[in-house]
């Protein structure tokens, strides 16, 4: 399915799962750089742990959502998690391998997200850690900071007319 101008997206397989583990991986890099003393086998360790957890929580928790790898020109890129509820549409994971960010992808794939929640009538949220860089992003498409929990602020997105 096409779901923007330069990307595609497709279900992700089990097939997926070592490109996944490595865009996870990319995303916490500069959290890695500030353990010097561990050594990059317990780096790895850490991150297959993390990347497990994750995967078994998003599973668990968002049963009847999207799990889709973003691709371009046929090559898989980065993954986008959502999970279209009643009364929102819940935006679990948007990430791009580094090669790919800040070229607009991320906000072609908002938009699309952005106007299926302007067509439907629904706001969108998501859970941003503080010190994201994709913040930027998310105030400059209009999304607001509804509550402080923990390391992350849940943003909401809402449509025209609502």
């Amino acid at each position: 399915m096409m779901f923007s101008r330069r990307t595609r997206l497709r279900p992700e397989i089990e097939a997926d799962r070592p490109f996944l583990r490595r865009l996870y991986t990319s995303t916490r890099q500069s959290e890695m750089a500030l353990l010097p003393h561990w050594s990059e086998q317990e780096k790895d360790v850490f991150l297959e742990q993390q990347f497990r957890a994750q995967s078994t929580y998003y599973a668990a928790q968002f049963p009847e959502a999207s799990f889709d790898v973003v691709e371009l020109e046929g090559k898989a890129i980065g993954r986008l998690y959502v999970d279209r509820r009643d009364d929102e549409i819940r935006l679990i994971d948007i990430a791009l391998l580094p090669e790919y960010r800040g070229r607009g992808l991320g906000g072609e794939l908002m938009a699309e997200v952005l106007a299926e929640g302007e067509s439907k009538g629904l706001r969108v949220r998501i859970h941003v850690e503080h010190n994201n860089p994709a913040m930027r992003l998310y105030q400059r498409l209009g999304f607001e900071k509804l509550e402080e929990q923990g390391v992350y602020w849940l943003l909401e997105w809402t449509p025209r007319g609502s």
